[in-house]
């Protein structure tokens, strides 16, 4: 079996003319095989010396022609241009083409032409498309593992059939990233339009809908100095994600929602991201705290014998990853044993069912501070089926319609409620609808509750001004 490629310039007269004559070929002889690669003239320079650097090729006009080994594999077999290729038709074969100019020229104006309606159909059916673009910056992080098929769960984003997913790592391995996108692609998701990877910022959160921080950076493991140690920690946090906020001022979409997960200075980057993007509603930023809050809950289950999805309604105030305060004023226990049962539905409040006072003002913050600790130590991983877990719980409230019963704690930007400084980033209740987020005004905040927030947001005021006199410092050395 005899297969040959023919690629030329859309409007070269001589591709046309090879073209009529490969037609021939294959008409007459059963064996004869031809691919035609039309491209456009603005396009044929670069595509020729991929070609050629690709195969080892020298060959610097339009048409080019070539042999496929079709029964070894291997590269091309280099034949020609249009004379190699006449002369070759004419040798093995006894067909020759007795194209004359004019026809040529004309035919070679409608490959032109036709291949210009190929390129706006294209471009036509990309628009039409019009995926939603999901960038997740920090791909690297084993979270991501974890999250990526999650992402597609059906009902998650209503409406929406295609999804571009963007893996960002600034500095991470172009190699690792190619696998992971690799690994992405076998899923076989039908509404997975296209994975790009991006080890660089060149082109970070362009078009971008929605955007998943994973960040976290390390300590400096010389410094035994703890303030020095979060000074540096701040200093990196400060200088990446105002770029990151710029970035996404520049490119994203101005509608693009954008959740911050991770263990340190969550608070810190979502602020950091708001101040560099005034374009962008600053209710479109949300630091999770979804995961602190489930992890409350797990050892409030423990205490009180029942499961972790027995308990709702915990409220954590202030800085997610750092001082932080867990409120049960609100929180419901369900199926818990004790004296007085009920139907399904039926619930308790937590405060009422834990007599041990003693160990909810001592072990129990204990216990939830270290929680995520120890369950690292004993894995030597991050905690990524829980963060995913809390991503998930935020995006279905999000983008769907949640119960106006539902309570959730998120980091958003404080208007004064609560008697929190405005524009800081704080830890709250909310309430999801309409895939909108707003403040729950039906709490109480007793003076005890107001002392523990003022000692939160001061630690919160303390970071932003250690990274704004960090940024400044920056700025005059530049």
């Amino acid at each position: 079996m005899a297969k040959f490629v023919l690629a030329g310039k859309a409007d070269c007269p001589y591709y046309a003319k090879a073209e009529l004559l490969a037609d021939v070929l294959q008409r007459n002889l059963p064996d004869f095989h031809i691919h035609k690669i039309c491209v456009h003239p603005s396009d044929w320079e670069k595509w020729l010396e991929d070609a050629c650097a690709c195969n080892g090729w020298e060959h610097s006009r339009s048409p080019v022609v070539w042999r496929e080994l079709t029964d070894r594999g291997g590269k091309g077999l280099l034949l020609g241009g249009f004379s190699d290729f006449l002369e070759h038709a004419q040798g093995y074969y006894g067909i020759t083409s007795d194209m004359n100019s004019d026809l040529m020229l004309k035919i070679s104006a409608e490959n032109r032409q036709t291949k210009e309606l190929c390129i706006e159909e294209e471009i036509h059916r990309h628009m039409s498309l019009r995926p939603l673009h999901i960038w997740i910056s920090s791909a690297l992080n084993p979270i991501c593992y974890s999250l990526i098929p999650q992402l597609f769960s059906p009902g998650l984003f209503p409406g929406l059939p295609t999804f571009s997913l963007h893996l960002m790592d600034a500095g991470g391995s172009e190699e690792m990233l190619q696998g992971l996108k690799m690994e992405t692609e076998d899923l076989a998701l039908h509404q997975l339009h296209e994975v790009t990877v991006h080890s660089d910022q060149t082109r970070a959160f362009q078009e971008a809908h929605f955007i998943i921080f994973l960040d976290d950076l390390q300590p400096a493991c010389e410094s035994n100095d703890v303030q020095d140690d979060k000074d540096h920690m701040v200093s990196q946090v400060a200088e990446r994600f105002r770029c990151y906020g710029q970035l996404i001022e520049a490119n994203a979409q101005k509608d693009v929602r954008v959740i911050i997960a991770g263990d340190s200075f969550v608070n810190l980057k979502c602020s950091l991201l708001i101040e560099n993007t005034p374009s962008v509603d600053p209710h479109n930023f949300m630091a999770m705290t979804t995961q602190l809050e489930y992890e409350a809950k797990t050892q409030l289950a423990q205490k009180l014998s029942v499961k972790t999805a027995d308990i709702t309604n915990v409220i954590v105030w202030g800085n997610i990853s750092g001082s932080f305060h867990i409120d049960l004023q609100r929180a419901k226990v369900f199926r818990c044993d004790g004296a007085i049962w009920g139907p399904d539905g039926f619930s308790q409040q937590v405060m009422e069912m834990i007599y041990d006072w003693k160990w909810l003002q001592t072990d129990f913050m204990s216990l939830v501070h270290k929680h995520r600790t120890t369950i690292s130590s004993k894995t030597n991983k991050a905690t990524a089926i829980s963060t995913t877990n809390g991503i998930m719980t935020i995006l279905k409230a999000w983008n769907n319609d949640a119960s106006p019963e539902d309570v959730f704690s998120l980091g958003v930007i404080s208007t004064g409620q609560f008697g929190i400084p405005a524009g800081l980033v704080f830890s709250v209740p909310v309430s999801f609808r309409d895939g909108c987020w707003s403040v729950r005004s039906d709490v109480t905040v007793t003076d005890e509750l107001r002392q523990k927030l003022n000692a939160c947001a001061d630690e919160l005021k303390m970071e932003r001004d250690i990274a704004a006199r960090i940024l400044k410092m920056h700025d005059r050395l530049q």
